[in-house]
């Protein structure tokens, strides 16, 4: 909103994130359009990304997906000078070619759910800017498009980060660099123990996953999720549903088929154990018990 999107106009979006990426375009009047993604990251496909930039195109959306940051360069490439705007939810400290998630863009915009690798108590969130204008929206959007104590220049919000949940974050805030090195090592963990069937991606050349998730994909995820239920290793899904088959975003005029790879992906991922207190012992139980079940 803070960059003029509203009625009329267009926000592209990976077809493959949480809900909280269309609904943000939502809240703002304009229209999402979804994009793949590329089979092998999760990651909005670059390639796939001029053919949905229209006149009416307000801004791009890439997601940092689970901690590993997109492909922001090609997607700059295809980009044509439309504003970048980066989700940046999962991927507190994470660097693409030097630069931190939330850098690269004209702005960036992070949660701190307590489940992030930098987590609040409760509800919080941040949006990066290096933009002087539109950090100057975003301070007025933020409380009422207050101007003084009783004067409003725009319609805005209540969306204050209060001082209970910045202090909770100041402290962590110096722990992130540790904790996001020791999910890396986790990360490493897992690629040198898991059974050759389970290929996790890479990090890409120049860039550093943070792993906020760890995610694989498996045949017959149902019957893997409970085999490792069973042996006390919980797991989830991230996520089950494309944007494109969300109920609540039915009105947008997709069907299935539209968005194949984000379909598959919807249909095939899993989220292992991943936190910064993971130790080698718990990833090589983990490791073994997924090996067990591939040989059932």
């Amino acid at each position: 909103r803070a960059l003029g999107a509203g009625a009329g106009d267009e926000v592209v979006i990976p077809a493959n994130t949480f809900i909280a990426t269309a609904a943000a375009v939502i809240a703002t009047g304009a229209q999402p359009v979804l994009v793949d993604v590329d089979e092998r990251t999760g990651s909005l496909d670059p390639s796939k990304l001029r053919d949905a930039v229209t006149p009416r195109t307000k801004a791009i959306m890439p997601v940092h997906l689970y901690g590993r940051p997109a492909p922001m360069a090609e997607i700059a490439d295809a980009a044509v000078h439309v504003p970048i705007v980066e989700d940046a939810a999962q991927a507190h400290g994470a660097r693409y070619q030097g630069r931190r998630a939330g850098a690269i863009g004209i702005a960036g915009c992070f949660s701190f759910y307590p489940t992030k690798n930098l987590g609040a108590f409760g509800d919080a969130g941040l949006i990066t800017t290096s933009d002087d204008a539109l950090a100057a929206r975003v301070k007025l959007l933020r409380d009422h498009g207050r101007v003084s104590q009783y004067e409003h220049a725009v319609i805005g919000q209540t969306a204050r980060l209060d001082n209970l949940q910045a202090a909770v974050l100041r402290v962590q805030a110096d722990c992130l660099d540790e904790w996001n090195a020791r999910r890396r090592q986790a990360a490493a963990w897992y690629r040198e123990m898991l059974p050759r069937e389970i290929c996790p991606p890479d990090d890409e050349p120049g860039s550093e996953s943070v792993y906020h998730l760890f995610v694989v994909r498996v045949p017959r995820r149902d019957a893997f999720r409970a085999h490792l239920d069973a042996r006390g290793i919980a797991t989830a899904v991230h996520y089950p549903l494309p944007l494109h088959l969300q109920p609540a975003l039915a009105h947008l005029g997709y069907a299935a088929g539209d968005f194949p790879i984000a379909e598959r992906l919807c249909a095939e991922v899993v989220s292992l154990p991943m936190h910064p207190f993971l130790e080698r012992s718990h990833v090589g139980y983990v490791a073994d018990a997924i090996a067990e079940f591939l040989r059932g």
